[in-house]
């Protein structure tokens, strides 16, 4: 512990003294450290750069063979049959600026959230963003800070670090001056200061971290789920497409430029290369739409696994209270003299540079009047639940004082703690004030304490908090409160905003160890109060062994380790830099009211690439069928490469588009590939099966020259039909925009076949009147055992 001797220096930023000899740096040595290089210099990555953004979305290997077929069609057919490849590079257009748009959101709001250290130099405390560090500079630290460079600690005042994220280890490491701190731990308790060893890459979070970028669709059931299907897809068209190649070169009744035009109609379709944009896209309006609301969505995902949860843990201060509190009352306990008690208050506010929120409200209420010295201090930590301080006061007496939880600091029994749990059940939150005898490091200092007075704070709720546990309770997503204060207490807030359940309270001291009974008791329970960290950790790890998505909401330094085990680690802007470098999402506003935003825009996300998803993919499917009979029957392929343009515009791309921004309230579902292919496959066959046999009917029909034209106009109409039955699936329920989206989608095909210019723009001309009305028929059959097979499907149950 440190002792601080009388002729100490006073920092101009804490009250504490500070040693002669801590000054820091001067500018001409911080200087000379910026010119040799020794500077903290590992680059934010918040994002892909631009230049990986547009080697993202242009270097694919579905953009490559459809860039090869697309310069063969510009040499062997009309422009018309060029059409894809334009609507390739609108689409790889449209990728690259909607995620260049997002990169700018998440790098400002990046700078918002970044921290800002303290650094003391020429004797003053300023606060310089991390880049700033030098080699050699003085870090102040404190509860809650992050270690942002590896050094040396120069000074401890009761100073405990976390170590887990690094070492696994989860008790808090005491350290004392001369001990090595490394980055990427954080202080639990007590401060002080270290002189910066290693900067730059060569700190030991920095090489951890250097291939990382927080901008990444990795580990994302929906992005592996796409790559998967996108992986069976190329194996399926690979020799699909070689039989069709070999059948067409040699079926060339109208000329060799017509079949390879018809080869490549064949290849085009069996790519569902816009199911890639799309996710894309929709992720990237995702962190557009939410930076908007000032959420910072550090790890791209985070929206998609929000949308997963049917949990989500909460922790009381910050999250349904605001930070701050205020002193409602005080309670002097034996007889004890109130103007003394007030005296050793306004001291153990004055003892301690970075206050809680609790003993903020004690030195706004009781200031510092008496100036006592203080000789040793016990900072305040999450797995004690108290703090307290050793004093000398004016008159020469010597004290030492505890000040945290009644039922922590008493013995079961005690008559205060009756009127603690009065107090309690009113939602207010109680201080005991106790003095002690010996070492206060000491564990077993709290038997023998004297009570001395019940310091009562009011804890000021917050507005939207009702509204948002609602919201919860109506996306049938399970709210558990979770805090280190008293589980009464703690039970009366949730009950004032309404959380259902509130009133069963939980001592988590009471809680088993085993994570089955501890999930047990976690599902019984609503309220969990005395929760230490590492309980906290123990609990989500025990919802997750149940089978639960958990997400973790937090702002203090003792939610660190839950918010990092949590599926979805939610940090307030405001909080500790610690929770806020662990969360995959900060709400920089500091509004819980946030979250139900954050949560709708990752159901809709999952649940419309869901529906899009078995669009592209029923075409893939009708597309490798077709190929298949046209190889097997030794026939010309009946489509050209702007019959499937139009028809993927018309059925697939353009609602595709406005249906996966389109609002979805439902929970994503797990198992996103076989949920898809399980209607994708049937629906293919009936739509690739149907068109086959109409164009065989047609076949049989037309003779003469422009036969293999009528043909495929009667082909194109049945294919048409049967898309737009699986589009108007898709889309429901119904609402008013949906139908107009689907109506509008037919009337541009009806455009497409009445305008005289547009007919010969796409080589569709309907010939007769037996076979369009024969197309309709067969459409209208395919339609109904598509709509009984996915019917079928949906019966039998979830994947």
């Amino acid at each position: 512990m440190t002792h601080i001797d009388a002729g100490a220096e006073l920092d101009p930023v804490h009250p504490v003294p500070v040693p002669e000899r801590a000054k820091g740096l001067t500018g001409e040595e911080v200087a000379e450290r910026v010119a040799r290089g020794e500077v903290n210099d590992v680059p934010v990555r918040s994002s892909r750069s631009l230049t990986e953004i547009v080697r993202a979305n242009v270097f694919t290997r579905f953009n490559a063979i459809i860039g090869v077929l697309w310069l063969i069609m510009l040499f062997v057919a009309p422009i018309q049959d060029s059409l894809f490849g334009f609507v390739i590079i609108a689409n790889t257009g449209i990728g690259i600026i909607q995620e260049w748009r997002a990169k700018k959101t998440l790098d400002s709001l990046a700078v918002i959230g970044e921290s800002r250290p303290t650094v003391r130099r020429d004797g003053a405390a300023t606060e310089i963003a991390t880049s700033g560090i030098v080699l050699g500079d003085l870090i102040e630290i404190g509860p809650g800070d992050k270690i942002v460079v590896d050094g040396t600690c120069a000074e401890s005042d009761g100073l405990e670090i976390d170590e887990s994220l690094l070492t696994g280890e989860a008790d808090p490491v005491v350290k004392r001056s001369g001990d090595t701190v490394m980055s990427g731990s954080f202080v639990v308790a007590g401060g002080g200061a270290f002189t910066a060893t290693k900067v730059g890459r060569e700190a030991y979070a920095a090489q951890l971290a250097e291939e990382a970028s927080r901008f990444t669709l990795v580990h994302s059931e929906l992005r592996s789920g796409i790559s998967t299907i996108l992986k069976y897809v190329q194996w399926m068209m690979i020799p699909t497409a070689i039989g069709l190649v070999i059948s067409q070169l040699f079926v060339k009744e109208h000329g060799f430029k017509d079949s390879v035009a018809r080869t490549v109609g064949g290849i085009v379709p069996m790519v569902p290369e816009g199911l890639v944009l799309l996710t894309s896209v929709a992720f990237a309006i995702g962190v557009i739409r939410l930076g908007r609301q000032q959420c910072l969505v550090q790890e791209l995902p985070a929206i998609e696994g929000l949308a997963r949860v049917d949990t989500v843990c909460l922790d009381k201060t910050g999250t349904l209270t605001e930070g701050g509190m205020d002193v409602a009352g005080l309670r002097p306990l034996d007889g004890a003299d109130e103007g003394h008690v007030r005296k050793v208050l306004g001291a153990l506010g004055a003892s301690d540079p970075r206050p809680n929120a609790s003993l903020q409200a004690v030195i706004d209420a009781y200031p510092d009047e008496a100036g006592w010295r203080r000789t040793h201090a016990l900072p305040f930590s999450s797995a004690r639940k108290y703090s307290g301080a050793a004093f000398s006061e004016g008159d020469g007496a010597e004290s030492a004082w505890l000040l945290g939880a009644p039922d922590v600091l008493l013995p079961d029994g005690h008559p205060a703690l009756a009127e603690t749990d009065d107090l309690n059940k009113q939602g207010l939150r109680v201080l005991l004030l106790a003095r002690v005898d010996g070492d206060l490091e000491n564990p077993e200092i709290t038997r023998g304490a004297e009570p001395a007075a019940l310091v009562v704070l009011e804890q000021r709720l917050r507005p939207d908090a009702a509204d948002t546990l609602r919201y919860f309770a109506e996306q049938d997503v399970r709210a558990k409160v979770v805090s280190g204060d008293n589980a009464v207490s703690v039970g009366a807030v949730a009950g004032k905003l309404g959380l259902d359940g509130a009133e069963n309270t939980v001592d988590a001291r009471n809680l088993p160890t085993d994570h089955a009974e501890m999930a047990d008791a976690l599902d019984a329970g609503t309220v969990f109060g005395r929760v230490t960290p590492q309980q906290k950790r123990d609990m989500v790890g025990a919802l997750q062994a149940h089978g639960h998505t958990v997400a973790m909401t937090g702002d203090g330094v003792n939610d660190v380790l839950a918010l990092k085990d949590a599926d979805i680690g939610v940090s307030m802007g405001s909080g500790s830099e610690a929770t806020r470098a662990v969360a995959q999402i900060v709400l920089l506003n500091n509004s819980f009211a946030t979250l139900p935003s954050v949560v709708a825009e990752g159901r809709r996300v999952i649940g419309n690439i869901t529906r899009v998803a078995t669009l592209f993919l029923v075409k893939t499917v009708y597309s490798v069928i077709l190929a298949l009979l046209v190889v097997c029957c030794q026939v010309e392929y009946p489509f050209l490469p702007r019959h499937l343009t139009l028809l993927s515009t018309l059925t697939i791309g353009v609602p595709a588009f406005f249906l996966a921004l389109a609002p979805n309230k439902e929970r994503a579902k797990p198992h996103f590939v076989k949920r898809v292919m399980r209607y994708a496959i049937p629906g293919g066959a009936v739509a690739g099966l149907a068109t086959f046999a109409m164009y065989m009917i047609a076949r049989h029909s037309y003779t003469g020259d422009g036969a293999l034209d009528a043909e495929t106009s009667s082909a194109t109409l049945t294919l048409f039909l049967i898309s737009m039955w699986v589009l108007a699936i898709i889309a429901r329920p119904y609402t008013w925009w949906r139908v107009c989206l689907v109506a509008a989608m037919g009337a541009g095909f009806l455009l497409v076949l009445v305008v005289p210019w547009l007919q010969d723009f796409f080589a569709l001309k309907l010939v007769g009147t037996a076979m369009p009305w024969t197309a309709v028929g067969v459409a209208v059959v395919a339609a109904a055992v598509l709509e009984l097979l996915w019917k079928w499907v949906g019966r039998r149950g979830p994947v």
